[in-house]
């Protein structure tokens, strides 16, 4: 695995201009070869002050469209797509798809800001790596947000959304997947009509046979299919965080219970906790109120 300070270099070999809003993309590495990553980037990209998004298992980087709209006055943002999802290549070797190749990735988007520390704010699996880097020794991350995930996870909440990960559902009209990502992410909250549309414009691809179906590679879920689903313990990883951290819970999550969101207030870095009513896993953070929240927290911590 290359050094940290080795894919800085690489990422700014790699670095080029272009206009806000549009997708750029840098490459990174797997034990499969090259493969590209795409973002977006939003505000001043001279601006110091750099928070770094990190979407969920099957979703993409414009799940934060409208946070990065809203607080791209006082900081850059970065919004990117894992490999295998949205518009980053997929990768050849299906086993590479665990926390250590997303790390190395999360890594070169890091090295792409050209700082070096940057704010982290990640839903569900993009909460789990900004833990993962934040434990690091000589960490990137000086700030942490963690949307709707913790240092335990239940095996029943894993086994749910394994249920749908694993498998390619494809529908003669968009319409028909529209209906059906509004079962799926029925957690994420009361979205409002445009915030559903953008969902299904930016979370749907075309097969071959015209059918529509869900933009991701159905093979990410081959780390965890392949074993017995078990509880995941990281509890060892949680206590060695120490930046300031803000835990994001959905009130009806089933993915980070009471308890453990509770016992996250006195542990590791003794983080704060907002508790978003009317959702489950996990939070969208697309209304106006949820962004605020996530903008005060970071101006309070600066």
């Amino acid at each position: 695995m290359l050094e940290y300070n080795q894919i800085i270099i690489v990422a700014l070999q790699q670095k080029v201009t272009g206009n806000i809003m549009e997708t750029k993309y840098i490459t990174s590495c797997s034990i499969g070869g090259l493969h590209k990553l795409a973002y977006l980037e939003w505000g001043d990209e001279n601006n110091p002050n750099v928070l770094i998004c990190s979407h969920g298992l099957t979703r993409n980087k414009h799940d934060f469209d409208l946070l990065a709209e809203k607080l791209s006055d006082t900081y850059r943002i970065i919004c990117f797509d894992l490999p295998g999802r949205g518009e980053s290549d997929w990768l050849a070797n299906k086993i590479a798809y665990d926390y250590n190749q997303y790390t190395v990735d999360a890594l070169m988007v890091i090295a792409r800001a050209g700082v070096e520390k940057v704010d982290w704010l990640g839903t569900s699996m993009g909460g789990l790596l900004g833990m993962a880097l934040a434990a690091m020794p000589n960490s990137p991350i000086k700030k942490l947000i963690i949307n709707d995930v913790g240092p335990y996870l239940p095996k029943e909440a894993l086994r749910r959304i394994a249920e749908y990960v694993g498998q390619q559902p494809s529908f003669d009209t968009s319409e028909e997947l529209g209906a059906y990502i509004r079962t799926v992410y029925a957690g994420f909250g009361e979205l409002t009509e445009q915030q559903w549309s953008n969902m299904l414009t930016y979370g749907q691809r075309t097969l071959e046979d015209g059918q529509f179906t869900l933009n991701y590679d159905p093979d990410i879920s081959k780390v965890f299919m392949d074993k017995p689903l078990e509880d995941i313990n990281l509890w060892p990883v949680w206590d060695v965080i120490t930046q300031p951290t803000l835990v994001i819970k959905g009130e009806n999550s089933d993915l980070l219970m009471p308890d453990i969101a509770t016992k996250m207030l006195t542990t590791g870095p003794k983080a704060q906790l907002i508790t978003i009513p009317n959702t489950a896993h996990a939070p969208a953070l697309m209304n106006e109120n949820d962004i605020q929240l996530v903008k005060h927290w970071l101006q309070q911590n600066q």
